[in-house]
C-alpha cells in the first residue's frame, strides 16, 4: 500500500471510529493525528464516558462499527476496569475514559503541545 493511500486509510478510520463513538454519545471525542510525532500509530482518539457501562457501550458500538467496516481491534485493554479503556487499531489508538482520569493525565494537552511544535509555519 502506498504512503498516501496507508494515509487516507487510517484518517477513514478516525472519521468512521468518531462517528460509533458519536453515535453512543461519547462526550467531547478528539482526533489527534500524531502520526509525525509517532510510529506507533498515526491517529489517537481521546472520547469520555460518563459511566463504567456507558463506557463499555462506546467500547462495544467502537468495535461493532469498525468490524463492520472491516477492521479489526489488535488488542483491548482495560475491558475490566472502570476509569480507562483502550482499544489498538494499530494506525488508530482509542482512550474511552471517565471525565476526572482524563483530567488528571492530559493527554490531549501532551500531544497537542507536541504537535504545536511540528506544525509549518504559515
Amino acid at each position: 500500500m502506498s504512503e498516501s493511500a496507508q494515509a487516507r486509510q487510517s484518517e477513514t478510520m478516525c472519521e468512521r471510529a468518531l462517528a460509533a463513538l458519536a453515535d453512543a454519545k461519547g462526550v467531547d471525542c478528539v482526533c489527534l493525528p500524531v502520526y509525525r510525532l509517532t510510529d506507533v500509530t498515526d491517529y489517537m482518539i481521546v472520547c469520555s464516558g460518563t459511566s463504567e457501562r456507558h463506557m463499555r457501550t462506546l467500547t462495544d458500538r467502537l468495535l461493532e462499527w469498525m468490524r463492520d467496516s472491516g477492521w479489526k481491534a489488535y488488542g483491548v485493554e482495560g475491558d475490566d476496569a472502570r476509569d480507562w479503556i483502550l482499544v489498538d487499531f494499530v494506525d488508530l489508538i482509542v482512550h474511552i475514559m471517565r471525565p476526572e482520569t482524563r483530567e488528571f493525565y492530559q493527554l490531549e494537552s501532551l500531544w497537542n503541545e507536541q504537535l504545536a511544535d511540528t506544525t509549518p509555519p504559515a
